[in-house]
């Protein structure tokens, strides 16, 4: 008996026992379905090897596949204040931070960058939708706010990546002033007549799409994005009528004049690399990826006027 309970057994149970796999190998397309391997992901930058359907790509991952190499310098982004209203749901408005941090490993919805794509300098901003929505608060404003200052100062053109839900309701009347310091951030790109090149991705709603993300001098979205103020579902209980098929969605923005481009994610690159050349009055730019050009040194601070002034 010895024998065929500790040999036998074990070994019959070990031949028929479920195997532990790893939750996260796999990933769920929500357009079509199919089960997608996360290495077969990564390599297509989120796009479904099935459908081609656009899955939500982090600022990192993103900006890795955007510059040259994968080099850039984050831009230091000022701190606003942590709970300006005190704002208390189901969660404190900090518990609701640590969470979204912890999930993501970012500190807040908008990563700042600067870099080469193409041998072209440029600072670009992404916004994150995984972090509580992608919503704009007071630290989004920031973040936009000094990436065009960045741009100005080094005569750069600023590329934003926008994905968020509309306004971050935590921050209250905070969050809706984000909207016009934002539009005063692009004026200073367009008096200081540099590009800014807006790419929309999916979702781009609310008070986002009724600031920064539609002033782009070139409009581009990814495929089938929602690009919206008010989502269909409330329009169509407001006017109690139905909407047009694609309605809102990228391709539907673009027949109607509203986007200058319709881009796949995998063709985004070269693109932007075409039109900031065109832009800039640059040579055409080098077919396929280059490499980094060099470590890219931080900005120094910015010295007082009176230490600048030669002696």
């Amino acid at each position: 008996m010895n024998w065929i309970t500790n040999y036998v057994r074990p070994r019959i149970n070990s031949l028929f026992s479920r195997r532990e796999v790893p939750e996260n190998l796999w990933t769920k397309c929500p357009e079509c379905g199919t089960m997608l391997f996360h290495r077969e992901l990564a390599e297509n930058l989120n796009v479904c090897t099935s459908c081609d359907h656009h899955l939500a790509i982090s600022p990192r991952t993103r900006f890795a596949a955007l510059f040259d190499g994968g080099v850039f310098v984050e831009v230091k982004v000022p701190e606003p204040l942590a709970d300006p209203l005190g704002f208390r749901d189901q969660k404190k408005y900090p518990d609701r931070m640590k969470a979204a941090q912890k999930a993501t490993g970012e500190k807040e919805a908008m990563l700042v960058a600067e870099g080469e794509i193409g041998r072209t300098p440029i600072v670009a901003a992404a916004q994150d939708f995984s972090f509580m929505a992608g919503s704009m608060g007071m630290y989004v404003g920031n973040a936009i706010i000094a990436a065009a200052e960045r741009a100005v100062k080094l005569k750069r053109p600023l590329v934003l990546f926008s994905a968020a839900g509309g306004a971050r309701m935590q921050e209250g009347i905070l969050s809706l002033m984000q909207m016009p310091r934002t539009t005063v951030a692009v004026e200073m790109l367009k008096e200081a007549r540099l590009p800014y090149i807006v790419v929309l991705t999916h979702p781009t709603t609310g008070g986002v799409t009724a600031s920064y993300a539609m002033l782009g001098d070139i409009q581009i979205a990814e495929p089938n994005a929602l690009i919206c103020f008010a989502g269909p579902r409330v329009i169509e209980q407001t006017i109690r009528e139905k909407l047009p098929e694609g309605f809102q969605r990228a391709e539907y923005l673009l027949e109607h004049g509203m986007l200058d481009r319709v881009t796949h994610r995998k063709k985004l690159r070269e693109e932007l690399v075409s039109i900031l050349r065109m832009l800039g009055g640059l040579p055409a730019p080098v077919a396929g990826d280059l490499p980094a050009p060099g470590p890219i040194a931080p900005a120094p601070a910015d010295k007082p006027e009176a230490e600048a002034k030669p002696a």
